[in-house]
C-alpha cells in the first residue's frame, strides 16, 4: 500500500473530525450530557415562551367562552454576534501519513478535551459582557440567567440542598440535576444518616454518577466552591451549529513539517423558564 501523503491526509481529517468532535463532546460535556433540548443550527433561532399565564374558565354549554389576554415572550439564541469557540491543533505530517484509521485517539482526546473545557466554562459561569456590562458576543451561562433561583448551602448539611428544591418546587419547577464542585462534593459524601450509610448515593443505573435526594449529582470544577447549581434541564435549550467547521493549514506550519487543524464551532444556551434554574451560595 502507497504511503498516505499529507493532501490524502489532509482530506481523511476533513471527513473524520466533525464526527470524531461532535458526538464525544456531547457525552464530555456535563451540559450537554444532562439532556437540553438541543437545536441544531447554524443561523438567529428564536424559541417563543408564555411570559404571563392565563386563566381557564368553567364554561357551560353555548355560553360565551371568555378570552384571556396572554403575553408571549422569545428566547433569541445563536445571535449573529454570537462568537465561535475556536482552536489550532498542530499534528505532524509523519502522524496523518501513518494515521490510516482516522487521525487517532490522541487528536480526537485534544479536540473534544480543549472545547469541553472552554464550553462548559461558558455554558455555566458564563457572563455574556465584558468589564463595561455591555454584551460582548459570548455566551451568558446558566450562573447568570436573568430571574434565576437563589439559596443558602452548606457543603456539611445535604438538607440546604432539599431547601433549594423545596424553594424550587413552589415554582412548580422539578430540578433534574445538581452541578457541584469537587470540594463540595467530597465533603458532603462524607455526611451520614443516622444509620451510617452515605447521603449522597451512587446511582447503580448511570454507572459511577452519583445522586443526592434523588437528584442526579454532576461534579464539575467549572463550578464555584460553595456555590452549587440546580437546574431543571429540560427547560434548558442548547443551540449547536449544525457541523463544526474544519479547516486544513498545509503551509503555516510547513517549516515544522506539520498541519494545523482548525476548529470552528458555536454553541449558546437559554432557559424557557427562570426559576428553572437555583443557584446556591455559602456566604462566605
Amino acid at each position: 500500500m502507497a504511503a498516505i501523503g499529507t493532501t490524502a491526509g489532509s482530506s481523511l481529517i476533513v471527513e473524520r473530525v466533525a464526527d470524531m468532535l461532535v458526538e464525544p463532546l456531547a457525552a464530555a460535556s456535563v451540559i450537554l450530557d444532562a439532556g437540553p433540548r438541543i437545536i441544531d443550527s447554524s443561523e438567529p433561532v428564536r424559541v417563543p415562551t408564555l411570559a404571563t399565564a392565563f386563566d381557564p374558565a368553567w364554561v357551560g354549554e353555548n355560553e360565551l367562552i371568555p378570552e384571556v389576554a396572554t403575553t408571549f415572550g422569545e428566547l433569541e439564541l445563536m445571535p449573529t454576534s454570537r462568537k465561535s469557540i475556536k482552536s489550532i491543533v498542530r499534528v505532524s505530517n509523519e502522524l496523518i501519513r501513518m494515521a490510516t484509521r482516522g487521525v487517532s485517539q490522541t487528536l480526537q482526546t485534544r479536540l473534544v478535551t480543549d472545547v469541553r473545557d472552554k464550553l462548559d466554562t461558558a455554558l455555566l459561569n458564563g457572563e455574556g459582557v465584558d468589564g463595561d456590562g455591555d454584551p460582548d458576543g459570548t455566551v451568558t451561562g446558566l450562573v447568570h440567567t436573568p430571574g434565576a433561583l437563589t439559596g443558602d448551602f452548606d457543603a456539611e448539611d445535604p438538607d440546604s440542598v432539599l431547601d433549594a428544591v423545596a424553594d424550587m418546587a413552589a415554582a412548580e419547577i422539578t430540578p433534574t440535576v445538581l452541578y457541584m464542585n469537587g470540594a463540595d462534593f467530597f465533603t458532603m459524601r462524607k455526611v451520614k444518616d443516622t444509620t451510617g450509610r452515605a447521603l449522597i448515593q451512587p446511582d447503580v443505573t448511570q454507572g459511577a454518577r452519583f445522586t443526592l435526594h434523588g437528584i442526579p449529582v454532576r461534579v464539575s470544577s467549572k463550578v464555584a466552591e460553595g456555590a452549587p447549581v440546580l437546574v431543571d434541564m429540560s427547560k434548558v435549550v442548547v443551540v449547536r451549529d449544525l457541523a463544526p467547521a474544519v479547516d486544513i493549514l498545509t503551509e503555516r506550519y510547513a517549516e515544522y513539517d506539520q498541519t494545523g487543524i482548525r476548529v470552528r464551532a458555536r454553541y449558546d444556551i437559554g432557559v424557557l423558564h427562570p426559576s428553572a434554574v437555583l443557584v446556591m451560595s455559602s456566604g462566605e
